[in-house]
């Protein structure tokens, strides 16, 4: 199994909240994991033979967080080409605003331009519909967590 880089963007708090339960998730299974936090990632691009997961929440007009704007706009103007990443999108928001999860969207955006590959589907998290975004995304990542075994065997 490869390493997985987290990465979180968040206004409140609780993408943060999501990483971390990720994280334990991992780590419960003894699996070589990395939880960054946004000052860690001044001119950081993701290693291709690691995995990268973004949790990322949504914020104004469907704008990215500021504590993780600046890597995303480092990434955006260095443009790394990175063919060989896999990665996975957490996108938190409010389906009662147009912009509905479009900080996550506009990640999966960014590394696709980048050449990255992702890994199953995009999960949005819905403010409106759970409390509790760490149950659903626990319940996502079992099924991602196969795909990304299946990705290693091949």
């Amino acid at each position: 199994m490869r390493k997985v880089n987290l990465i979180f963007g968040t206004v409140y708090g609780n993408a943060q909240f999501v990483a971390e339960t990720l994280c334990n998730e991992f780590q419960g299974e003894e699996r070589d994991v990395s939880l960054f936090q946004h000052d860690e990632l001044d001119d950081f691009i993701p290693p291709q033979d690691e995995i990268l997961l973004i949790v990322c929440s949504t914020t104004g007009q469907g704008d990215v967080p500021d504590d993780i704007l600046p890597w995303f706009e480092s990434l955006k103007n260095s443009a790394p080409y990175l063919p060989e990443l896999r990665y996975g999108v957490i996108a938190l928001g409010d389906s009662s605003y147009e912009t509905f999860c479009r900080a996550g969207l506009q990640f999966d955006e960014l590394l696709t331009d980048l050449g990255a590959q992702r890994i199953g589907e995009l999960l949005k998290i819905d403010a409106c519909e759970t409390m509790e975004p760490e149950v659903e995304a626990k319940a996502w990542l079992k099924s991602w967590k196969e795909l990304i075994d299946m990705e290693t065997l091949v």
